[in-house]
Parts: structure tokens; sequence; C-alpha cells
């Protein structure tokens, strides 16, 4: 079936080859790719014509070039459009066009259908600058010819011009399109340091290739404009380093290709104010989204940039009529002049087209709690517990938890910094950025109970994946470490890592010391061995770092619900991030 219907096509092309030889009012071409290099165009069209026949090449203005089959009658171009896509043999987003879309052509060399009066182009063209500091031969025009061909250049080609110098680092006034004498000067600097004479006019070889450097971000990522229906957005996007990948409301991915690990989401949902903000919230949560970089955010959009020394992550979105819109372009760190070029070229060429995405497309996805619509949410390298030591909101907790961290969180929204650590006992003292109004404070026990009776850990012993911390029972082994040490208590308890830095409590209420990590070395102790450290040495530490904590034993029982309401009060999750 497929080869019938590729005869089929061969049969209309060869039918309309004759009947549209030459271009009139009605004729109309299937414009397939676009870019913003003659020498990719050039390529691309060839490699086309290996496959199709009619296919040509056409100046599409501002340094762009388009690939088109034509020319058709309006009825054939749709039938070549419909089969070809259905064959996979053009984009999908390739689209119907007027013969006044075009100017020169470029492919076939030395063909012009249009007719038009412009020449068309017989040999190779857009020259590459040489290297800095290689000799150069004489210049294609004199600078009286360079003048007069300059004077040709609309308003919007000459803006082009003053933007590629300011990209090169040369240009650093206003984008006005007038060759005064900062732009004549920023020329000249150009010429010198790429090896032509200097005069400060530019010639038609060298715009050409100016504009040829100041594209190739886009030529080596395959800068095409894309459309997406099923979101509503079309723009300029490096399909040639990503594809297509799924949709997942309210994103559609497109997932990396090359070793680069260029990743884009396009965003869209329907919603309001409050979506807005909440999307806003939401993807500062995402592991693609690093916490440092600015962020701005207004009752219409926003604005998000992250960086780490592995990526660096644009988001932007608005509201519009009941509709957010927006994408997400993460781009490898250390590339940031190819990448601030790509985000340009999207920015301006954002469009919205009706329709959002489906807010149910991906439901029939796997439910996974690390995931928020496929992508992966931002988790601390390690997690543990504190427990809050005075009402201003200072915490104790175990000093491996919060070692080498570049940010702590207290129950993940509010930070905190070490204000004093001893590494030898393993407890460290946090204070919170902003003032805190704990619930519950720790009462520090200034009595040991006696040996064998009951005591409870409070935790988070999942990680937080409970929300809330809870109560390991066990009993006080020992008064002191296996090797004696004062400092320290023994213990049998079934801990979990996460219950690292909970507070202990004896059967007042009272807070005996602090739960410590398992010990790791070369000997292996029992299942239920844990160790903490005592009270009257979390005591000197806060006093030395200025904590004035209370304490105070009771020889009254609690319930077991009652020592629940305490350790939820005054129990924390302590996060250590990246």
């Amino acid at each position: 079936m497929k080869k019938l219907v590729s005869w089929i096509v061969v049969a209309i092309v060869i039918t309309l080859r004759g009947a549209t030889a030459q271009t009139g009012p009605d004729t109309v071409w299937v414009q397939i790719e676009a870019h913003p290099s003659l020498t990719v165009a050039q390529e691309r069209a060839r490699r086309y014509a290996a496959e199709m026949p009619d296919v040509n090449g056409f100046s599409l203005g501002g340094s762009w070039y388009g690939i088109a089959l034509g020319p058709y009658a309006p009825e054939d171009a749709q039938q070549v459009l419909r089969v070809y896509r259905a064959e996979g043999k053009i984009p999908r987003d390739s689209y119907i066009t007027a013969t006044s879309t075009y100017g020169r052509q470029f492919y076939p060399l030395g063909s012009n259908l249009l007719d038009n009066g412009t020449a068309a182009v017989t040999a190779p063209a857009e020259p590459v600058a040489p290297a800095p500091g290689t000799p150069v031969a004489q210049a294609d025009e004199t600078p009286s010819e360079a003048r007069a061909s300059e004077r040709l250049l609309s308003a919007e080609e000459r803006r082009d011009l003053q933007r590629a110098l300011q990209w090169a680092g040369y240009y650093n006034a206003g984008i006005d399109g007038a060759f005064g004498a900062g732009t004549r000067r920023s020329m000249g600097d150009w010429q010198a340091a790429t090896g032509y004479e200097q005069t400060g006019v530019l010639t038609t070889r060298q715009r050409a290739a100016l504009m040829e450097q100041y594209n190739e971000p886009l030529t080596s990522v395959g800068m095409t404009r894309h459309s997406d229906t099923r979101a509503g957005i079309a723009m300029q996007m490096p399909m040639a380093a990503v594809r297509f990948s799924e949709y997942q409301s309210p994103f559609a991915h497109y997932d990396p290709t090359t070793a680069d690990n260029i990743r884009v989401l396009l965003i869209s949902q329907p919603g309001d104010g409050a979506n807005l903000f909440g999307l806003y919230d939401i993807l500062q949560t995402l592991a693609i989204v690093p916490l440092d970089g600015p962020r701005e955010r207004g009752r219409q959009g926003f604005t998000i940039e992250g960086r780490n020394d592995r990526i660096v992550t644009h988001v932007e979105a608005s509201l519009n009529d009941g509709e957010i819109k927006g994408f997400i372009l993460v781009w490898p760190a250390g590339d940031e002049r190819r990448r601030a070029r790509v985000l340009e070229e999207m920015k301006a060429s954002f469009t919205r087209l009706p329709g959002t995405l489906d807010p149910l497309a991906g439901a029939e996805q796997e439910q996974n709690v690390d995931l928020v619509s496929g992508l992966r949410v931002r988790k601390p390298k390690a997690v543990g517990s504190g427990f809050f030591v005075d009402r201003a909101g200072a915490v104790v907790t175990s000093a491996a938890t919060v070692q080498g961290c570049s940010r702590v969180t207290l129950d993940d929204d509010y930070e905190a910094q070490v204000a004093a650590m001893d590494e030898t006992l393993g407890v460290a003292v946090l204070r919170p950025r902003d003032a805190l109004a704990p619930m519950e404070v720790a009462r520090l026990s200034d009595l040991m109970p006696r040996l064998q009776s009951e005591i409870a850990v409070a935790g988070y012993s999942f990680g937080g994946a409970l929300g809330a911390p809870t109560l390991t029972f066990g009993t006080l082994s020992d008064t002191r470490g296996l090797g004696g040490e004062p400092g320290l208590t023994r213990l049998a308890l079934a801990a979990r890592p996460g219950d690292a830095g909970g507070p202990v409590f004896d059967a007042g209420g009272s807070v005996l010391g602090m739960l410590l990590p398992e010990r790791t070395g070369a000997q292996q102790l029992p299942d239920d061995v844990r160790f903490a450290a005592k009270a009257e040495a979390i005591a000197a530490i806060l006093n030395q770092a200025g904590v004035g904590a209370s304490g105070g034993s009771s020889s009254q029982s609690v319930a077991p619900h009652d020592l629940m309401r305490m350790a939820e009060g005054m129990t924390v999750l302590v996060s250590c991030w990246d």
C-alpha cells in the first residue's frame, strides 16, 4: 500500500511539472523547512532532492532560507502535503504558502522559477569568516561599493547587524538601525579581530560572515519553527537537539537527543491567577529548576532562572484569556553565549495558538510521589530529624546530617544555619533564618532513669514521606558508651536512619538525649544497638552557642498519646541540600 501511495504522488508531481513550470498568480508551495544558514539550507535541500522531485530553495529575508516543494496548483499542493506527511517524508509542521513568501532562489543552482528579476544563485555563498589574525584576500567590494550595497539594506537588516555585533561583544549601544560613529567603530573592531581590513564599513561578504557567526548557535542545534497544536504553542525550537517524548499536563516534554542534554518543555493549561501562582511554586520544587538565580513574579506571569554547576534553566509563563502558556529551556552550564542566542530566538518567536493541553493528558501514566507531571522533584542529599530547644526555634540535630550542605531546611519550608557543631559528640545546633514559634520545646532531663527502663525516640523514620514523626520504643541499656564514653547512653532500639537527630524521651516526657546515626566501621553491632548523646552534653553545647534551653525531669509517666503530642510539637524534619 505504501508503494502505491508513493506512485500516486509521483504521478501527481510529474503531471504538475508540465502544468506549473513557471509560477503564476494562483500557484503555491509546500514549505517544509527554514534555516538561518545558507550552507545548512543547501545541504538539506540536496537531501530532500535525493528522495523527492520539485525541491527548491529560496531566501526568506532576514538571513533565513526556506526549502519548498512546488510550484503547484492549490488543490494539488494539498494532496502532496497530505501524502508526504503521512509517509513521514516531510515534517508534520509543513504548510502551504504563497509565492510572495520567497525571494531569490538558491537551489537548484542557477534556477529562477519565480522569474522576479532577482539573480539566481550560481555558486555556493556564505563564506565563513577566517580565524583572527589570518591573512584575508582582497575584499569583494571597495568601501564605496560596500556603502552602496549597505544603502539597500532594510531597517530590520540593519538592526540585525547591530544585534550581531552586540552579541559578538563589539557593540553596546541601542539597536536603532542607524549606523553612526558607535556602530562604525564596532564594525571596524570586528573587522580587525576577524582579519579583514579595518574600514568601519562591512562589505556584502563580511555582512554574511558576521551573520553566519551570529546564527551559528541556532544552526548548531537545528533551530526550526515548531508547532505543537495540542499544546497550542508555536515557536523556534532546537529540533536537532530535542525530540518530542510525551504529554503530561501541564507539560509537553521534548527530551534530549544529544550529549548536550538540552531539554525543552512547553507549558500549557487552562487556569487563573491562583493556578499561575501554584505553578510558580511547584516549578521551584523540581530538580530541573535549580534554586540559585533570579525570580520575578507578577499578576499575569513569571520568569525563573535557576543555575547550578550542571545546568542553567529558564522558565517563563503568562496568563492570557484563561490560558497559562510558556516554556522551559534546560541548558548545560558553561555554554552561556550559545544558550543566550537560542533563548533569545525562542522568546521572540513564542506564539499562542488556539487551545490548551488537556488537563488529563498523561493521567494514564504510573503515579510516583517523586514525580510531578513526569518531572523529578528535587530531593535533599540527606535527611534526618531534630528537635526544638528554645522558643525562637533553635534546633538540635545530628552533625552528620548537616555537614557539607549548601542549604539546610526545617520541615522543608524554613531555612536554617549551623550555629554550633561538636563533631566529636556528633551534635549540631541550628538557628532558623526567621524566628519560629514551636508548639513544644524540649525539656532536657537532669536525671538519668534506671537501666532497662522504657524510652522512646521521635523521628522522621521514613525521611518525611509520612509528613509527621513516628515514635519508636525501646529500653535504656547503659548510661555510657561501649568504650565507657560519659557523654553517651546505649539504647536497645530498632530505629531507622531517618530517626538520627531525634529526641530520646524518658517515661515522663523529658529529653534524655539525641539519637546518633548508626555506627559504621569494621565491627558490625547487633541491629538494635544504638547510641544517644546525653542531655547534659547537649546543654553544654547549647550554652556555648548562646541558646538557653530549659531543663528538668518529672517522676510522673505521661500517656502514650500525650507523648505523641509532645513529639509532634517539637520534632522537625532536617534536610541537607546541594
